[in-house]
């Protein structure tokens, strides 16, 4: 339950709209739910302001339904990464407004009104192979409230295709890069740009990458200031710490040249 849902919950017991014991209803699996395999952490959207997010590998469909089946009740959105069509179509048997996002592997399953989009997330990727990342990145960013701009294809091998994204460049908040191979993507933005990068490695690449760490190694060296890397293949942890950099972001006026 986020501060929105919460502040709802309270003006309809003043009102009288709700009497104190439906209102202790609703609130009698906060802030822990056990559900023996799993405990749901349902006081993480009063606390950081987002909601739980379920991590579906290594989950079976059935524990996965029960879990989102537990985080819809309590009116939020909710996120699945990480899963293939057969998990998608036993959640979508139960929740039949969920959306599976093919190429990052998510299921993102609607509950009540989204929030307005902020403004300011831009996704880049090195290349197509690195499209799952980003796309993962993307959708996670947009899931928790933001609008996001995606340019791909815009690695350092042809280094006039990022070149030609200034204006996108300029209007961006925070922005999300995403390299596998030698993973030099975010230290050419960082040293374009004035706002925070997150980099994101990815294990694409041939055999001396060490699937991904040879572009972790190289964004954590990089010489370019204001930029934060998380793990390898970590689109979710990308898009979360761009949601939240931009959550506290001011906006900005972009001069056109």
């Amino acid at each position: 339950m986020n501060r929105d849902a919460l502040r709802r919950l309270l003006r309809q017991v003043r009102s009288g709209g709700l009497t104190v014991d439906d209102a202790l209803q609703r609130l009698r699996h906060l802030p822990l739910e056990e559900l023996g395999f799993a405990t749901l952490d349902h006081h993480r959207a009063l606390r950081r302001g987002y909601p739980e997010v379920v991590y579906g590998q290594g989950k079976t469909a059935q524990q996965i339904v029960e879990i989102v089946g537990r985080l819809a009740r309590l009116g939020e959105t909710v996120l699945v990464t990480r899963v293939g069509p057969d998990v998608y179509d036993a959640v979508r048997a139960h929740h039949g407004g969920a959306v599976f996002h093919a190429v990052p592997r998510l299921i993102v399953v609607p509950v009540g009104r989204l929030p307005r989009p902020r403004p300011g997330v831009l996704v880049l990727s090195a290349g197509t192979a690195d499209l799952p990342v980003a796309e993962e990145a993307a959708v996670t960013a947009e899931v928790l409230g933001n609008r996001v701009e995606r340019v791909h294809d815009v690695g350092v091998a042809g280094l006039h295709r990022l070149l030609a994204q200034k204006v996108a460049l300029a209007k961006a908040r925070v922005i999300v890069a995403v390299a596998g191979m030698e993973g030099a993507l975010p230290s050419v933005v960082a040293g374009l740009t004035d706002c925070p990068v997150v980099a994101v490695p990815t294990s694409t690449g041939y055999g001396a990458g060490a699937g991904g760490q040879a572009a972790l190694l190289a964004m954590l060296n990089s010489c370019a200031g204001g930029i934060g890397v998380v793990n390898i293949d970590n689109g979710f942890g990308a898009g979360l710490l761009a949601a939240m950099i931009n959550r506290q972001s001011v906006p900005r006026r972009v001069t056109r040249s």
